[in-house]
């Protein structure tokens, strides 16, 4: 069995994926340790109440409320798993942004900006084209497609500063994630699209839906009842699937790739670098806009335009689901997906418990900061090989020591 673990252990897939997995572990132990310390610190929490959120954090997803007793029940959960994949469809393509970044040696850190510029074009081509002349798929694909290039443009900005003034892209994205907050809001503030038909949401864009432009949910909503889902995670799913064959699969996801390992030496080989940093970072503004325009196109939800506020943590989430998925973009699907269902977790210790949310939010920090680790872990689950003792790296193996004596006896 050891030797089984150790073979395992050699190869660098099966490394990754359990260093991912214990970051997940100790993540969520370390959120029932808290709701266990907050529970029985507080006076006004028994110990079903903490027993409650230990089984919430672990098992929040599969909840069904509670019954006619008080007690916790437990199943599959439609409403919970259709809104599970509705918040990981964002998270997997801001995942992706990131990761792409990741594999050409690049930190893109502005994937908010990128997120924010991805959400406005698309919401300004949804809302204005009337889908009393344009049918309302074309107008879909046409908003989708805004946002992606809103988002590609905004992304290859830091890539020409890191190509051509060698200015590094963290200090470039940081700046054009506030940048893009402040251009969004004085884009809708006092714009045509704000919401002045419901008392109270003057300060929110209208939904897709105001214009008849919404993604298909073709038979999701039968099969996950009272959710939001729709066929966005699907797409999303398959601009994983294409990345990773991008990626991994042509010449010109080669030579991004080759251009991150080592771009001096990329370079030496007749690689364009300036060309792939900028390429890189716009392929990954796109994907973030990508995920700004599957989540606003779903129509469910109203954009608030008083982005300088905050940045949206979409695009900052994107970096711990990179980060645990290894930057693979097959990983990126799962790692979101968790995230989301992290999300979830929170909403019912809310519901549920006397517990509040940002438990969740302590067990995604610990999560990311023990995958930002992950080399260690990955080295500990490989074990150190055993260095050869010194006589044996000094002595010539017997072999080549008796080729040396034959021939030095010829030539004597």
């Amino acid at each position: 069995m050891k030797e089984k673990w150790r073979q395992l252990m050699e190869r660098d897939g099966a490394r990754t994926v359990a260093s991912s997995l214990i970051s997940i572990v100790i993540g969520l132990l370390v959120g029932c340790i808290i709701v266990i310390i907050t529970g029985l610190a507080s006076s006004s929490m028994d110990g079903g109440s903490v027993w409650d959120g230990v089984r919430l954090v672990l098992g929040g997803i599969v909840s069904t409320g509670r019954d006619a007793a008080g007690r916790l029940t437990f199943g599959f959960n439609p409403a919970n798993v259709g809104n599970m994949l509705f918040r990981a469809t964002p998270l997997i393509l801001t995942g992706l942004s990131v990761a792409v970044a990741f594999k050409t040696g690049l930190f893109n850190i502005g994937a908010p900006g990128q997120y924010l510029m991805g959400t406005a074009a698309t919401l300004i081509v949804a809302l204005s084209i009337p889908t009393s002349s344009v049918p309302s798929p074309v107008v879909w694909l046409l908003a989708f497609l805004a946002g992606i290039l809103a988002g590609a443009l905004w992304g290859a900005i830091p890539g020409l500063v890191k190509a051509l003034l060698n200015i590094n892209e963290v200090l470039a994205c940081i700046m054009t994630n506030w940048i893009a907050a402040n251009v969004v809001t004085w884009i809708f503030d006092g714009s045509v699209w704000r919401n002045l038909e419901e008392y109270g949401k003057t300060n929110y864009i209208y939904k897709t839906t105001h214009n008849g432009v919404e993604t298909a949910r073709a038979g999701l909503d039968a099969l996950f009842p009272g959710s939001q889902v729709n066929w966005g995670f699907g797409i999303a799913v398959g601009i994983a699937v294409l990345v990773y064959v991008f990626m991994t699969k042509t010449t010109m996801g080669y030579e991004l790739v080759a251009c991150g390992s080592n771009r001096h030496a990329a370079r030496y080989a007749g690689i364009n670098d300036k060309r792939n940093i900028v390429l890189s970072m716009a392929i990954a503004g796109g994907l973030s806009g990508a995920g700004a325009a599957l989540y606003w196109l779903s129509g469910n939800t109203e954009f608030a335009w008083l982005t300088y506020q905050a940045l949206p943590a979409t695009g900052f989430n994107g970096i711990p689901v990179a980060l645990l998925a290894a930057s693979n973009p097959i990983g990126v699907i799962f790692t979101g997906c968790f995230m989301s269902m992290l999300n979830i977790v929170g909403q019912q210790l809310t519901s549920l418990t006397p517990y509040n949310e940002y438990i969740t939010d302590v067990i995604i920090a610990t999560i990311v900061y023990l995958s930002a680790f992950s080399l260690v872990i990955k080295l500990w689950l490989g074990g150190r090989k055993k260095r050869p003792k010194a006589q044996e790296l000094a002595a010539p193996a017997p072999a080549a020591a008796d080729g040396g004596e034959e021939k030095g006896g010829e030539g004597a």
